[in-house]
Parts: C-alpha cells; sequence; structure tokens
C-alpha cells in the first residue's frame, strides 16, 4: 500500500492528465454512439424487417478484437484520438442500437392503438407516447454502452490517443509493475461507476422534463469536456518523434527531439508508447509521425519481408537502408553502435540443470519446457519460426505474452525460456543467459533514425543532426540508461538529455 501511495503521489500529474483524456475520448465516443445509434433504433421500428440484419451487423462489429479495428483504421487514418474515437463507437453501438428498438417495440400495443385513435401521427405517437416509455429500456442500453467505451479506452494509448491505458501499459513494460497498472485501472473503473451515476440521474430527470431535455442536457455535458479536445485538434508540431512500448525507444525518441531542438527552432512533438512494429510503421507510412527508432533487422525481416544476407553490421545496415529507400521512400539514417538483437534467455539454474549452451541444445528438451514468447517473435523467421527451421525445434508448450511481462513470468518459474532482446534492463537484474546461436539465425539489431524521404527534403538539417549519434552508444550504455528507466523510475527525458550532454551533443 505505501508502495501505491509513493507511486500516486509521484505521478499525480500524470494521472490527472491521462484521466482528463480518457474522459473525453470516452464522452466523445458515447455521444456519437448515441446520434447515431438511437435514431437509427427508432426508425428501424418502422421497418421490422430489416431490423434484425442491421442489429446483427452491429453484433459482428462487436466480435471484432478492439485491436484489429486500431490496426485496420492507422493506414486510413493514422494514429492519435480520431481512430480511436472511431474504434470506439462501433464499439459502443450495439447496446444503445439493440435497447432502442427493443424499448419501443415492447411498448404495449393497446396503448399505440389508443393513441393511433386520438388522432396521433407517427412522429407525435412516438414523442409523447412511446418514447416515455421506452426511455429506462433506452438508458439502460446508453448505461452499458458507456461502461464498454470507458474500459476499452484503455487500449487507446496503443496508438498514441492518450487516456488512463498509458498508466497500465508502462505498468506492464516495466514488468508487471502492479502500481502502475492498478493507478491506471482503479481510475477508469471508478470512472465508469460515476459516469454510471451521471446518467442514472440524467434517466430520472428525462422522466420529468422529457425526451428532448434529456438531450440537450447529455449535449452541454459532452460541450463543456470535449471543448479543449476540439478546439486543439488541428495543433501539429512541426517534426511528431513516434516510438514503440517500451524505455529504449522512449529514450531514443527524446535524443532525437533534444538535438532537433538545440540546432534548428522547429517545434518537436513526441508520440512515445505506441505498441507494436506495425502500428508505429503505419504511422510512420501515412504522416502521423516523421520519425522513430527502428532496428535494421526488423527494416529487413518485417518491413521489406526479407533475411538479412550477411551477418556483418555493416552490411545488414547497407541492405536495411537500400531496402527501405526503394521499397517505401524512407531514409534509415547512421545506426547506432548497440546491438539489440533478438536472444534465447533463462535462468542459470535451469541452463545448468539441462546442460543448455546453445539454442539447438533445446531440442533435447523441446517437451519439458515451456515457452514465454513475444507475439511478434512467436511469429517471425527471426524469431521462433525461423528457431523451427534452422534449428529443428518444436517446443510443446508456447505461451504467447506481452514483452513486459515475460520476466516476470521466467522470474516466478511460469515459463522456463523467453525470448529477450540484447539490451534490456531485466537481464542483468535477473542475472539472465542466453543460448548461443551459432547458426545466426538472428541478424544484427542496431537501432537508427527511420524518416520518410519528403520530411528530408523539406527538412535536411535533420540527416546531420541525427547522425551525430551514429556508431555512439553501446551495449552496456544502452542497457544501464534502459536499467535507470525501468528499474528507478527516472524519465526518459532525463536520461536522454544526461547521455547528450555527457558527450557533448548538447550543451
Amino acid at each position: 500500500m505505501a508502495d501505491f501511495i509513493t507511486v500516486f503521489q509521484d505521478r499525480k500529474g500524470q494521472l490527472l492528465e491521462t484521466l482528463w483524456e480518457h474522459l473525453q475520448i470516452s464522452l466523445i465516443s458515447l455521444l456519437i454512439a448515441i446520434l447515431i445509434a438511437v435514431p437509427l433504433g427508432l426508425i428501424l421500428t418502422r421497418y421490422p424487417r430489416v431490423a434484425e440484419p442491421i442489429i446483427g451487423i452491429s453484433a459482428v462489429m462487436q466480435t471484432i478484437p478492439s485491436l484489429a479495428v486500431l490496426a485496420f483504421l492507422i493506414p486510413f487514418l493514422g494514429i492519435g484520438k480520431v481512430p480511436a474515437i472511431i474504434a470506439l463507437t462501433a464499439y459502443g453501438l450495439l447496446p444503445i442500437l439493440r435497447n432502442s428498438y427493443t424499448g419501443i417495440i415492447g411498448v404495449d400495443p393497446a396503448l399505440k392503438e389508443a393513441a393511433i385513435g386520438m388522432g396521433m401521427n407517427s412522429f407525435k405517437r412516438l414523442s409523447k407516447v412511446e418514447l416515455p416509455i421506452a426511455m429506462p429500456v433506452i438508458m439502460a442500453g446508453i448505461r452499458t454502452s458507456m461502461v464498454l467505451i470507458v474500459g476499452t479506452t484503455t487500449i487507446a494509448a496503443l496508438i498514441g490517443a492518450g487516456g488512463l491505458g498509458e498508466l497500465i501499459l508502462l505498468g506492464i513494460d516495466r514488468g508487471a509493475d502492479i502500481n502502475l497498472i492498478l493507478l491506471g485501472a482503479i481510475p477508469a473503473a471508478l470512472l465508469a461507476i460515476i459516469l454510471d451515476l451521471i446518467l442514472r440521474g440524467f434517466e430520472r430527470v428525462s422522466k420529468r422534463a422529457g425526451f428532448k431535455s434529456l438531450v440537450i442536457m447529455l449535449l452541454i455535458a459532452a460541450l463543456v469536456v470535449t471543448s479543449p479536445f476540439i478546439f486543439n485538434s488541428n495543433q501539429r508540431a512541426d517534426i511528431i518523434i513516434g516510438g514503440k512500448l517500451g524505455s529504449e525507444p522512449a529514450i531514443l525518441a527524446n535524443m532525437y527531439k533534444l538535438l532537433i531542438e538545440e540546432d534548428t527552432d522547429l517545434d518537436v512533438g513526441l508520440e512515445t508508447g505506441l505498441g507494436k512494429t506495425s502500428f508505429v510503421f503505419n504511422a510512420l507510412d501515412n504522416g502521423s509521425i516523421d520519425i522513430y527508432p527502428e532496428f535494421t533487422g526488423t527494416a529487413i525481416v518485417t518491413h521489406m519481408e526479407a533475411e538479412a544476407e550477411s551477418n556483418d553490421a555493416q552490411e545488414v545496415y547497407e541492405q536495411a537502408r537500400n531496402g527501405m529507400d526503394e521499397k517505401y521512400n524512407m531514409a534509415l539514417l547512421q545506426p547506432m553502435a548497440f546491438n539489440n538483437t533478438y536472444a534465447v534467455a533463462t535462468t542459470e539454474e535451469l541452463a545448468e540443470q539441462y546442460n543448455l549452451k546453445t539454442i539447438g541444445d533445446l531440442q533435447e528438451v523441446e517437451n519439458e519446457l515451456t515457452a514465454g514468447f513475444t507475439l511478434e517473435f512467436n511469429d517471425r523467421y527471426d524469431g521462433y519460426v525461423g528457431m523451427q527451421d534452422v534449428y529443428n525445434l518444436d517446443i510443446s508448450n508456447i505461451r504467447t505474452m506481452e514483452p513486459g511481462i515475460r520476466q516476470d513470468a521466467l522470474a516466478k518459474g511460469e515459463v522456463d525460456i523467453i525470448d529477450a532482446y540484447g539490451t534490456d534492463s531485466y537481464m542483468v537484474e535477473l542475472n539472465l543467459v542466453t543460448l548461443d546461436d551459432p547458426e545466426n539465425l538472428f541478424p544484427p539489431y542496431q537501432g537508427a533514425p527511420l524518416l520518410r524521404n519528403e520530411t528530408l527534403e523539406e527538412y535536411p538539417a535533420l540527416k546531420d543532426i541525427l547522425n551525430q549519434l551514429g556508431g555512439q552508444i553501446s551495449d552496456e550504455e544502452m542497457r544501464e540508461m534502459n536499467y535507470e528507466v525501468d528499474y528507478k523510475d527516472r524519465s526518459p527525458r532525463q536520461v536522454a538529455e544526461e547521455y547528450l550532454r555527457n558527450e557533448g551533443l548538447i550543451e
């Protein structure tokens, strides 16, 4: 409890900022869902033959995984709040649409006949009789939708939309730091409860003041909360630097920002913690971000869908640089010295128990071990797919998980081996050993700035500025910087600035 209070006090400002973002995104999504689903549900009551197919389509949208929706939207809409709101709106439609339709259909037919007998047309019958009676059912759908949206909004952080998911993802990345996870999860749950109570109050008011008054109140409330987002939506920095989830991308992105600001007057923004490689690359490809640190091996295997033609670092870089230029019209600048390549890691005790020295040694015990691999590693040729091919492995029990929790699973004995990166801070913290890769399956993974050629054409000075990091930062230095952020809770900016000052790259 004391640790949680300390984390709360240290991150109070970040908590308030992400809570406000979470509220904005949730309310905008809920309001749009209401404006779409309620009128559509009312219209469908007049056309019952098409009602079930349309509601069925909405139900299908609900079954699509939220991450898949975000991944689909990024190439078209980029990152940020817009794709997040669209995805959340889609998730919130079904309960409102179904309850709006069911509420009106469920009105006693005798009351409808009485209204018709009094000479009411369809619209008057709807507004004077059906809506007031159906309002509790409709509000129940709105409240259900609100809970779904508030809970799902936590994934918006994966595409730079902000919200309490930032704290949850940070906690997962820090080795399942329970205090950070709770700092994001508890406010999200409380926010859902508070909004549910507010909507319940609106429901009571609507019984007395009518449906129109309810709509007006909802619009006013949404406008008050979302006005800062609306007025600031067109503001964009000259250069936006992105980064995948993790301490290392955040440190490097801050280095890029500090170097650019040191030598230019450009306004530089940061969008780190964007999650998977595909999310960040698509954001760069469609112009949502302008630069991000990528690895030479990832450029070849993932983006170019090829294999490294050499295990020489310089040759791998040249292959990646030329390939990214030809295929995507992107520039991969000079790489840094550290090699954050994949590795298969385990504890010293288990390595001694099974006499594990190389990846090939796993073949003898592949039915006795449990592997904890990230989704990316499990699906890549320079990962487990290649291990199956090159080392003839078929591990019987593989558990896929997020990068931030695999080391914790290994430390707790839940898995026996994990995929790791050469500069990860937990390698030192947990005293892990890596298995040799005699067949050189894993190509060099040197970090380098990746940006579109059009960005370089617009800001040609960026090349020399960012190339100052070329050949800099050793494995040990990168590992130590990651350790400072992950285990000493220093900010990526502090660590990046300290390194650059020590190297004389900024004043």
